[in-house]
């Protein structure tokens, strides 16, 4: 697929001018509460998900205690959160996949957690470059969206997706561009309603460029 020629450069120059303390918004400590709070997120805000763990992880820090619950007992724990039924499902088979395989460590590894039951390639991607330091492009429905408008990607295919992102953008800036792109697309270009009169990067923007040529027409 030919990919339409944006200034990528000059995209991601602009993204770090707008957003220089871009970071996870998830709270955690160690590789596990990251894995288990982006679990979580799926169709969740990252704030109602850090209310509900602030508390969870206090009393569940480790898979050993998580497991010290029933499938019941979790549910009620995170309940609040969208999919809490299949979430806890997902969360106790991961717990006794990472003690029985993993010696109750997280891996660092993309094929061993996408074997974990509720981890995508998305959630690998999360948790390998902000717990772990390794560069990787997570491509949520932010990330999708924003780069499909800017003209950085081209697919609706998350996995196609990363792979055009990993090909245009140094990796070296892949962790902070996933960061960037995630802030822009909760802050500026929402998906309804985006807010182009505030948004600096309307100059190299092809669905902008796109929207204004049809309204002079």
């Amino acid at each position: 697929m030919t990919l339409p020629r944006v200034p990528v450069t000059k995209i991601l120059d602009t993204l770090y001018e707008m957003y220089p303390e871009a970071h996870c918004e998830l709270d955690f400590r160690n590789p596990f509460e990251l894995l288990i709070a982006t679990i979580l997120s799926a169709q969740a805000t990252d704030k109602k998900v850090n209310q509900i763990t602030a508390g969870l992880f206090q009393k569940y820090p480790g898979p050993e205690a998580f497991l010290q619950l029933t499938q019941t007992e979790l549910e009620q724990e995170i309940k609040e959160i969208g999919l809490y039924k299949n979430k806890a499902k997902n969360i106790l088979a991961t717990c006794h996949l990472l003690l029985s395989k993993h010696g109750g460590q997280v891996p660092a590894k993309m094929e061993d957690l996408v074997e974990l039951p509720g981890v995508g390639r998305k959630t690998a991607n999360v948790v390998l470059s902000n717990a772990f330091g390794i560069p990787a492009m997570a491509v949520d429905t932010h990330v999708q969206r924003v780069s499909n408008r800017i003209g950085l990607a081209k697919s609706d295919d998350p996995v196609v997706i990363e792979t055009q992102l990993t090909k245009r953008i140094p990796k070296a800036k892949w962790t902070d561009a996933h960061h960037w792109l995630i802030w822009h697309g909760r802050r500026v270009c929402e998906a309804r309603k985006p807010k182009c009169e505030a948004c600096a990067l309307t100059p190299f923007c092809r669905e902008f460029k796109a929207r204004k040529k049809t309204r002079v027409e």
